[in-house]
């Protein structure tokens, strides 16, 4: 039986060790005139100007800030602030331009997430083989779908390797009977930043 669910970005779910999930989050701001669509759930990163922005490889990026929750901002026409569950893109929204952009981050360093493997682990010892490794993420990293405002970033199985500037740490393997078909795409992993903008002494 095929998993059920196969793309859905990095999902919050707790800290490191057995602290709960509080998702607890920073504001940062988008700029209003920022084109990209940053989907919920995606990883962004910090830009020279202030702002932040969806990662720039599909890849996913070192050094990325956290995962975007959600977005803010005042409608230009109703003059209304307007939540969203991500950034569709400047060309898609009317911002009044006298109120930032707020972007609601889980940017903790130590918080953990779970993500989709994007390809066949083939059996239970091949994702428990992946435990301990650091990946990337797939080609689809800076997609998701404008009608349900997600990302579809997944797990890069074939990335999985000791390279210590790879984006993600793999910490587990998720028992979840909906999502157990090993020999198919979306089998679920819990992950961490492996190298999280947050600790790196060196700023952008």
């Amino acid at each position: 039986m095929a998993n059920q669910e196969t793309a859905f970005g990095l999902r919050p779910v707790g800290v490191v060790g057995s602290g709960v999930n509080s998702t607890g989050t920073s504001e940062y701001e988008i700029s209003s005139s920022e084109a990209n669509p940053i989907y919920q759930f995606g990883l962004v990163e910090p830009v020279a100007d202030g702002t932040i922005q969806r990662i720039t490889s599909t890849a996913g990026d070192g050094n990325a800030l956290g995962v975007l929750i959600g977005i803010e901002y005042v409608d230009s026409a109703t003059k209304k602030p307007t939540w969203l569950n991500y950034w569709p893109g400047s060309g898609s929204v009317s911002v009044d331009t006298n109120y930032p952009v707020k972007a609601l981050v889980v940017d903790d360093p130590s918080h953990t997430f779970v993500v989709a493997a994007d390809a066949s682990v083939t059996n239970r010892a091949g994702a428990l083989a992946l435990v301990h490794s650091n990946c990337s993420l797939g080609t689809s990293a800076q997609d998701g779908s404008s009608s349900n405002g997600r990302s579809t970033a997944q797990l890069n199985v074939a990335s999985a390797n000791t390279t210590a500037t790879l984006p993600l740490r793999v910490i587990g393997v998720v028992n979840d009977p909906a999502n157990n078909d090993y020999a198919s795409a979306g089998v679920h992993f819990k992950v961490k930043l492996n190298t999280p903008f947050m600790t790196d002494t060196t700023g952008v």
